[in-house]
């Protein structure tokens, strides 16, 4: 019992010596909180620094991306109102129903027109004797489509066209040759059509006389044959549509066109032909854009302001976030050289070029005003050319605002030589921002490192003066003992 008891009590005499030692009670010093600070005095400068750079960071990459977005939202808006056709002079019919008019973007679109639709291009279409249904086996052999045109009774193919082949084997349905024809994407489209007289195969064509087309069958076994069709020779249940071109006159002056979509027949403009009107001329105008013009120059000279105003902030060189980066410093050049931009390359010498002819102008701040006389001049003595300003295309106002924001946007594939856009300033940043919390990372781990390292020593350290109090206390102890006896 007694050796249980001394083993017990050198167990307990053990822990608690550990504990002690721990919480420094060798030395009477703290030696994990010691470790702990001298540790993170370590890296302190280092993570402050880190720290900062990251905060800096921060501000940074939200002002560049709040410049970023204020460029694209204005050219997102922008793009908006010029497709709503308001800022453009636009085509106008007094009679609707004959055809509807946009603008085709190929030239300035001006004057007055008179329009007389005398017929719509029409396509072939050709139907085949009748089968029992879709899946009604079609017989067997080749059939050939041609192309040409119908003059009378004769067939003429068009020489240097290639026709189709389509070779039918047995077990083929009317359905499965109805598929074969509009895999060769050849400008003929077939449908199987259940009719009240049974299965038919419809086939139908481009627009205009010249996309007529006959099938020959050769080779023919079974019901084959019952396919085959000449437009020049076929019956009306055979032939339901003929080829024809679009018939109508311009100004009195007769034209043809292949299809009803028209194309700069009036420069400028695509004309869709919807109907006939026969001896009734409707007319073409345009309208005239000025008002919303005015609104519109009105409204963007306010919004490029609030960017501008933006941007000499941030671009201040005392207190600008952004004042050494070269994406907020391009744009400024960018906005800076705004107003002489040419941005209508092929207009005439004397006809709006620039958006300084559209009334915007810049003050020494870099903000922008709006001469509203200049303006009104342009929009009276050009209003045609100065409406095409404002049209969707690779030129103009719009055109002009799209392309900063693109430019803005854009991120170099090349990470190691980014360019002068917002773009890539965001990108450089949040890299770098990156980079710093990886560094961060990596100090910390280190600091842990040498606080446990430090923790080590110290304890080994403790222990030692622990050991040599002990020894110290025991000597004094004996002395004291010897000298009381001595002095008994």
């Amino acid at each position: 019992m007694a050796t249980s008891v001394s083993s017990t009590q050198s167990v307990t005499q053990t822990a608690t010596q550990q504990l002690l030692t721990s919480l420094g009670a060798g030395s009477g010093v703290d030696m994990a909180g010691l470790a702990t600070s001298l540790a993170q005095a370590q890296f302190a400068a280092k993570k402050d620094r880190l720290t900062t750079q990251s905060e800096k960071l921060d501000a940074q990459i939200s002002a560049a991306s709040t410049l970023k977005s204020a460029i694209s939202n204005l050219a997102t808006s922008l793009s908006s109102r010029v497709r709503t056709g308001d800022l453009s002079s636009q085509p106008q019919l007094a009679n609707s129903a004959v055809a509807t008019a946009t603008l085709s973007g190929t030239t300035i679109a001006k004057g007055s027109y008179s329009l007389e639709v005398t017929k719509l291009a029409t396509s072939q279409t050709l139907a085949s004797e009748s089968f029992g249904s879709p899946t009604s086996p079609a017989g067997a052999g080749k059939l050939t489509i041609s192309f040409g045109t119908v003059s009378g009774t004769s067939f003429n193919t068009t020489s240097g066209t290639t026709p189709l082949e389509i070779d039918v084997t047995d077990g083929q349905t009317l359905t499965d040759v109805a598929n074969m024809i509009n895999a060769k994407n050849a400008g003929i489209t077939a449908y199987v059509s259940n009719t009240t007289d049974g299965a038919k195969l419809v086939l139908k064509g481009s627009t205009g006389a010249a996309s007529a087309f006959k099938i020959d069958a050769t080779n023919v076994t079974g019901d084959l044959g019952d396919l085959a069709a000449n437009p020049a020779t076929a019956a009306p249940e055979r032939l339901i549509t003929t080829a024809g071109d679009a018939n109508f006159k311009l100004d009195g002056l007769a034209i043809t066109s292949a299809t009803n979509k028209v194309v700069d027949a009036i420069p400028g403009v695509e004309l869709n032909l919807t109907g006939t009107n026969t001896n009734v001329p409707t007319t073409v105008t345009f309208s005239d854009p000025s008002s919303s013009i005015t609104s519109a120059m009105t409204d963007l000279t306010e919004a490029l302001n609030e960017i501008v105003t933006q941007l000499n902030t941030l671009t201040d060189a005392k207190t600008g976030e952004l004042a050494r980066d070269s994406g907020a410093l391009a744009l400024r050049r960018t906005m800076q050289g705004l107003t002489s931009k040419i941005i209508m390359p092929n207009a005439a010498e004397g006809i709006p070029r620039s958006m300084a002819d559209l009334g915007l102008s810049i003050q020494k701040d870099g903000t922008f005003t709006l001469d509203t006389a200049r303006l009104t001049a342009t929009l009276k003595n050009n209003p045609q050319e100065a409406a095409a300003m404002f049209t969707n295309g690779l030129y103009g106002v719009d055109a002009t605002i799209s392309e900063i924001s693109r430019n803005m946007s854009s991120i170099s594939t090349d990470t190691k030589s980014y360019g002068a856009t917002l773009g890539n300033s965001i990108a450089a940043m949040t890299a770098q921002k990156t980079k710093n919390t990886e560094s961060l990372t990596t100090l910390s781990e280190k600091q842990e490192l040498l606080r446990t390292q430090l923790v080590a020593r110290f304890s080994a350290s403790d222990s030692q003066v622990g050991a040599s109090k002990s020894t110290l206390s025991f000597l004094k102890n004996q002395i004291a003992a010897w000298n009381g006896t001595s002095n008994s």
